[in-house]
């Protein structure tokens, strides 16, 4: 399993990922796990992601190598996050642990990793997309300031081409989802199978916590559609109800978030906490206006399990496929978020009615285990 970030801890979503399917593959595989970083793990971080391997291997990146690999990339056409994730000293340990061990698989998450083993035929492999990332690049460049513009077209081209040419060289490829699978620029795009996330075991459990905010928001909190969702709410929501108090929590605020909260007297900036399921449960709404971005929101799947109903948008909702006003309220303007909200704080027998159904969709959908099956069938029918 060849991963761009150690899986821990889980404050990214394709760490997240990566380490709940390691979990559930370690219950059908000796799982070899190779990990890229840009820091030194932590024995305690690296303690709770050895139980689910047979081996570990950690390669440290060099940031020297790092700005040469980007450059090179801009040169070659590869994707500058390809370049970014590459290392030389790194493929030469994944070349060594493929010729001292017999793997019966190799499992990639995130094309940016690809290029370690796409020449590698004599071994079957997966490659997990995840999401679209050409798309989510796209869709931040109206974000960005005009000088880097250019930066955010060339690079969401640049993973359109490679997205498309690494489904060649792998037997499997799995997306979180169809709206996803949709995005990926190759004439057999159907064929990617959609393994969508499942959530922690411990958000199904009673959460007992005193409702201090009436909005809350969870995620993490410098990656940009997070930020830009945060925004979002400060500019055109919380005016509208300006008695009540939106909650944020999540690791890394970026220094825009950080001005926000600053600025705004109605939000609560936590940053980190340890349990985040008390975050969750502090809120009488969760709030995930959603404009930009891929994949699946987690955070909209724990906040349902949770007993919090949730107003999003339809490009968030659209991969967990809910029922709109019934597991959940959608909306796409500020005059439909305010409309969704009234209904929420004024309506208790709505309110009761999406917490029941969106708990219920949840834990009919989105455990590990379930989700996790199809990957495990996947690996166990590819043999050569």
């Amino acid at each position: 399993m060849l991963v761009s970030r150690f899986p821990y801890p889980l404050e990214k979503g394709d760490k997240l990922r990566a380490f709940h399917q390691l979990k559930e593959l370690n219950k059908h595989f000796d799982v070899t796990l190779f990990a890229l970083t840009n820091h030194d793990i932590t024995a305690e971080h690296y303690k709770k992601v050895e139980e689910y391997c047979s081996e570990i291997v950690v390669h440290q990146q060099n940031l020297l190598q790092k700005g040469w690999n980007i450059f090179r990339s801009a040169l070659n056409g590869n994707p500058y996050q390809v370049g970014y994730f590459y290392s030389s000293k790194g493929q030469s340990k994944i070349n060594q642990l493929l010729e001292e061990t017999s793997f019966n698989h190799i499992y990639c998450q995130l094309v940016r990793v690809a290029e370690y083993v796409k020449n590698e035929h004599s071994i079957p492999k997966t490659l997990d997309y995840m999401d679209a990332l050409s798309a989510g690049i796209q869709r931040r460049v109206s974000k960005q300031p005009f000088y880097k513009k250019w930066i955010f077209k060339s690079e969401s081209k640049r993973l359109k081409r490679y997205e498309s040419l690494m489904f060649d060289f792998f037997e499997n490829r799995t997306i979180i989802s169809k709206q996803d699978q949709q995005l990926i620029m190759h004439p057999n795009a159907q064929e990617i199978v959609c393994i969508p996330n499942g959530i922690d075991e411990s958000f199904f459990e009673e959460v007992k916590h005193e409702k201090t905010h009436d909005f809350v928001f969870v995620g993490n909190m410098s990656y940009p559609p997070n930020v830009e969702a945060i925004a979002y709410i400060s500019e055109k929501i919380l005016p509208m109800f300006p008695d009540q108090t939106l909650l944020v929590s999540g690791s890394s605020p970026s220094k825009r978030v950080k001005k926000i909260a600053s600025e705004n007297t109605q939000i609560e900036l936590t940053g980190w906490v340890d349990d985040i399921r008390a975050s969750y449960a502090s809120g009488k709404i969760f709030l995930a206006p959603m404009m930009i971005g891929t994949g699946m929101q987690n955070k909209l799947l724990e906040a349902m399990a949770i007993g919090v109903p949730c107003i999003t948008t339809p490009l968030a909702n659209n991969p967990i496929g809910t029922t709109e006003n019934s597991e959940i309220l959608v909306a796409s303007t500020p005059n439909e978020f305010k409309t969704a909200i009234e209904t929420l704080l004024k309506d208790s027998d709505k309110y009761t009615e999406i917490q029941l159904n969106a708990r219920s969709f949840v834990e009919t959908n989105h455990h590990w285990s379930e989700t996790t099956k199809r990957l495990v069938e996947l690996i166990d029918s590819t043999k050569y």
